[in-house]
């Protein structure tokens, strides 16, 4: 059984867990990903400046930071181990002022940093021209998707 943990510390954006939790649950079904456990943290300004200072050497604020944990190949391997894909750390007040200047849903945002941040722990990379094009239409498949079903954030 799939644990996604939520865990809310920031005041910038009010948020559902549950429905951070489906919305892993969707991707990740998608995805054909197999996994017993993701933590997702939603964190303030600070914080994400402090992850992105200590573990990439740059203090600047970011959207999200991604962290996995089992690093194998084969998600769709359904083993007797216990499987955390890892965790991902979203900053929602860079959604809401992204999605201000840009005249955006500040929620429909952070939905995306989650995307995009799961696609990240199961292999998904933005380095390269080539890369950033299967990660863009990663992440256009699954918000179509949730438009699709009418999941709303």
């Amino acid at each position: 059984m799939l644990s996604v943990n939520v865990f809310n510390e920031q005041e910038d954006l009010t948020v559902s867990p549950t429905k951070i939790q489906e919305l892993v649950c969707h991707v990740l079904e998608k995805e054909g990903c197999v996994c017993d456990e993701v933590n997702v943290y939603l964190v303030d300004t600070a914080s994400i400046c402090s992850l992105h200072e200590e573990f990439f050497h740059d203090p600047s604020p970011t959207d999200c930071i991604s962290f996995p944990i089992d690093d194998s190949e084969d998600f769709s391997f359904e083993g007797e181990d216990k499987r955390m894909l890892g965790e991902i750390f979203v900053c929602p007040k860079t959604a809401i002022e992204y999605a201000s200047k840009e005249k955006k849903d500040p929620y429909q945002e952070t939905t995306l940093y989650i995307i995009h941040s799961l696609l990240h722990l199961m292999g998904y990379r933005d380095s390269e021209d080539e890369e950033i094009q299967l990660m863009r239409q990663a992440e256009e498949r699954h918000l179509t998707h949730l438009q699709d079903i009418g999941w709303k954030s």
